[in-house]
């Protein structure tokens, strides 16, 4: 782990929340359960806070057999593709003509500074939002209070509701905090803010150019 993010994992693990969680998941890992995904914490393993230049807020990861690696949106090379990234690379596509990717995997966005974090970090096989309250999201708060109050400036997407109630953990004064629904089909296209056309992506980019002179490779 990055030694950026040390202190305040220290802290999270030894509060009464993340005692709670530890207890919870030892008792579902007894009982039989197949947690997803075997790395909850690598969006922060593989982006330390000093290079976070965007963050995007996903949920709970996806609950089908290797599938989640552990990054929001992210699917594990050779998985197909889930609806709302596709519904993400489509928009890609659109905002900076960039062909559909074969491969889902986000690693390389992550590795360039882009924080893929969800707000809960593991979930039960076939079982979506199992595990939303049981504690992680006091850390994912965390880490978005510490994005927010550290480092450089960045860009925030946040994308759906769950995604946007975490907007007053952000200083939108210092950062660039662009919102729109969910890339879910379910919502994609719906008034107001439909993520599709939202032009995110371009948008961060030109913000991260006037900012710092460089960009993500998306």
């Amino acid at each position: 782990m990055a030694p950026d993010w040390a202190a305040l994992l220290q802290t999270f693990w030894a509060s009464d929340k993340a005692c709670a969680l530890l207890r919870f998941l030892r008792q579902r890992l007894a009982t039989g359960a197949l947690i997803y995904p075997p790395l909850p914490l690598r969006a922060l393993h593989l982006t330390p806070l000093a290079r976070v230049r965007v963050v995007i807020l996903g949920q709970d990861p996806y609950h089908g057999p290797g599938q989640a690696e552990g990054l929001a949106f992210s699917v594990a090379p050779g998985q197909p593709l889930p609806p709302s990234l596709r519904n993400i690379f489509r928009e890609r596509q659109r905002d900076l003509g960039l062909p559909m990717p074969a491969c889902g995997s986000l690693l390389h966005w992550a590795e360039q500074g882009v924080l893929l974090l969800n707000t809960c970090l593991t979930v039960e096989d076939g079982l979506p939002a199992s595990h939303v309250g049981r504690g992680w999201e006091a850390l994912s708060d965390a880490v978005i209070r510490h994005c927010s109050q550290a480092g450089a400036p960045k860009v925030f997407l946040l994308w759906g509701a769950q995604a946007q109630q975490k907007i007053d953990l952000i200083d939108a004064a210092r950062h660039q905090v662009l919102c729109a629904r969910h890339p879910s089909p379910l919502s994609a296209a719906r008034a107001p803010q439909p993520f599709l056309g939202c032009a995110h992506l371009g948008q961060a980019n030109r913000w991260l150019k006037a900012k710092t002179g460089d960009a993500i490779v998306w």
